[in-house]
């Protein structure tokens, strides 16, 4: 590791994609005490990684006004690297970090926790409050990097992290128990195709809307059946395809149009759990569906250190699969999260630094 630079995609600005600057330059980090130095080897792409670029976040009092994930108390500085989903090697370790834990192969979790009990009140991410993974190497907190026992290639373990801690988080906050019906919206994107496997996992059966197009390929992921999001009825379509069954809690990406209908799907008494708003984040809600339902609403982001070593076990025991669609180059970033924004594919992309691509990447490539 002679070489004190490394290539990187850095977000110099809020914008389009000509903020992310793809840089040959940039100086490698070096791991302070209690960190290790990660040679990244791929790293998923995210919603998160989208909305932070364009300052899509709004505020409480003007939801259009440009505003990064942490809400008016925001770590993000330019130029960030951002990337949250990161496997790598480590090669490196800083001051009361054993050197044994060189040459572990690691998933990140890309949580920063700022705080030794479960409260997610002033959490942030690597990706966002420090520099993340579209880049050669990442200095990370060595508690944050984690051996998992799998025959996972590289790319496969990089699907994981972000979407399915934070699927699991959504499952954990609704207090999802074996048996019960869960309707999940965005089903075919990373947390939603996620959200179908966890809940097998719990034993819960998951039911999804999506478009009519992925219908099949959502079925064989897990969904107990598929209500097409382009229903005239929606809460019609969802009784039919649970033949009459109560939907206990709902799983909602997508909100927009939707949200009213979904609450009005739930039972009596239900739970609605929601990290995203991928159509549209001011939404209509008429109150007295909450009250007279007694419905239960939650937000979610990210999740606890329990929620990724629930993760873990689902990993290392075979009950979640990677759903890997195609990994990109470094170098060709800009087409990746072009492609990726254009939601036309199932899974998850995933990049790989260029001096990886032969070994990682391209065995997965399309």
């Amino acid at each position: 590791m002679a070489k004190k630079t490394m290539h990187a995609v850095q977000l110099t600005r809020h914008g389009d994609l000509d903020a992310l600057v793809y840089r040959d330059d940039v100086p490698r980090p070096e791991p302070a005490r209690g960190e290790v130095l990660i040679e990244v080897s791929a790293c998923g792409m995210n919603n998160t990684d989208v909305w932070v670029r364009q300052g899509a976040y709004g505020t409480e009092t003007d939801p259009d006004s440009v505003s990064t994930w942490r809400r008016g108390r925001s770590t993000l500085t330019f130029p960030r690297i951002q990337g949250t989903d990161i496997v790598g090697t480590i090669v490196a370790v800083g001051e009361g970090v054993s050197e044994a834990r060189i040459g572990e192969r690691v998933m990140v979790d890309f949580s920063l926790y700022n705080r030794a009990d479960d409260s997610l009140a002033d959490i942030d991410y690597i990706g966002h409050g420090r520099d993340g993974g579209y880049a050669e190497y990442t200095a990370v907190p060595s508690e944050n990097a984690h051996v998992v026992d799998t025959d996972m290639s590289d790319a496969e373990l990089a699907t994981f992290c972000c979407a399915y801690l934070t699927g699991e988080h959504m499952l954990e906050r609704a207090r999802v128990q074996a048996g019960e019906r869960v309707l999940v919206t965005g089903a075919s994107g990373g947390v939603g195709s996620g959200i179908i496997q966890l809940c097998r996992a719990r034993g819960a059966i998951p039911y999804a809307v999506t478009s009519r197009d992925k219908a099949e390929a959502v079925r064989g992921i897990g969904a107990e059946a598929v209500i097409p999001r382009e229903s005239d009825d929606l809460v019609t379509a969802v009784d039919q395809a649970t033949e009459g069954r109560p939907i206990d809690v709902v799983a909602d990406l997508v909100a927009g149009p939707l949200f009213n209908d979904l609450l009005r799907a739930l039972r009596p008494e239900g739970r609605y759990t929601t990290a995203g708003a991928i159509a549209g984040p001011v939404v209509q809600l008429d109150l007295r569906t909450l009250y007279l339902k007694h419905l239960q609403l939650h937000g979610s982001s990210q999740g606890t250190r329990g929620d990724f070593r629930r993760l873990v076990g689902y990993i290392e025991r075979g009950q979640v699969r990677a759903l890997l669609y195609n990994t990109y180059r470094l170098s060709d970033f800009h087409r990746a999260q072009r492609d990726f924004m254009e939601k036309s594919y199932i899974g998850k992309l995933v990049v790989v630094p260029d001096r990886k691509w032969d070994e990682v990447g391209r065995p997965h490539a399309r």
